[in-house]
């Protein structure tokens, strides 16, 4: 095999990784992800709000959006401030306050058909042991669960399906996102970007010096 076929077969390697990874990025699912609130951040919350129990003063967000996993997932938009959403609901003894944030998501992360609600803000009263699930249905209902307890529908919406995958070309453009102390984009494209560009820089060096030394 020549230093050219060689090189055109390194690049068609690569460049196949590239497709799978590439292919492999392309699934995502319309879902609401929960997020919590700590020290001006969001983070992905770590178990599901039907067991999640905050404390008095927490903040909790949901946001509707097509993503294919945690690091994927889109933050609820906006101040999340808890003694701004919660101004109008004094402390009581024998209950909590949790500020919740409801991010409907954008046009483009709806399912066909519907338009996603504002994004909206509502402080819950609940009993010190509740969970953020029963502090969302005090403020934000109707909800909706599927058979495996699953969130589906937050105030309504959306009004049908839960967790469906959506295909690539479906999916919404996502603008590059910056590293943040609670997460970073994913690297596998430009690592693989550069795989090509090593393989290609490699397989032509070396097709130039075999070349070069045949000649007398």
């Amino acid at each position: 095999m020549t230093a050219v076929r060689r090189a055109a077969a390194l690049l068609l390697a690569a460049l196949v990784v590239l497709a799978g990874a590439a292919q492999a990025q392309a699934a995502g699912y319309r879902y609401w992800s929960f997020w919590e609130r700590s020290g001006g951040h969001w983070s992905y919350a770590t178990e599901g709000p039907s067991t999640a129990r905050p404390d008095d003063g927490a903040v909790q967000g949901f946001r509707f959006a097509v993503s294919a996993d945690s690091q994927d997932a889109t933050r609820p938009r906006g101040t999340a401030d808890f003694a701004t959403i919660c101004a109008g609901t004094p402390a009581e003894a024998g209950t909590k306050r949790v500020a919740l944030v409801i991010d409907f998501g954008t046009p483009a992360d709806a399912p066909s058909g519907e338009t996603p609600p504002e994004r909206r803000t509502a402080c819950a009263r609940v009993s010190p042991d509740a969970t953020t699930a029963e502090a969302l249905a005090a403020a934000a209902k109707p909800l909706r669960y599927d058979t495996n307890a699953l969130l589906c529908a937050i105030a309504g919406y959306p009004h049908k399906g839960c967790g469906e995958q959506v295909s690539g070309q479906e999916q919404p453009a996502k603008a590059a996102k910056k590293a943040e102390p609670d997460g970073g984009p994913s690297l596998g494209l430009p690592i693989g970007a550069g795989v090509v560009a090593l393989l290609a820089g490699a397989a032509l060096w070396r097709s130039r010096r075999r070349r070069g030394n045949a000649r007398p």
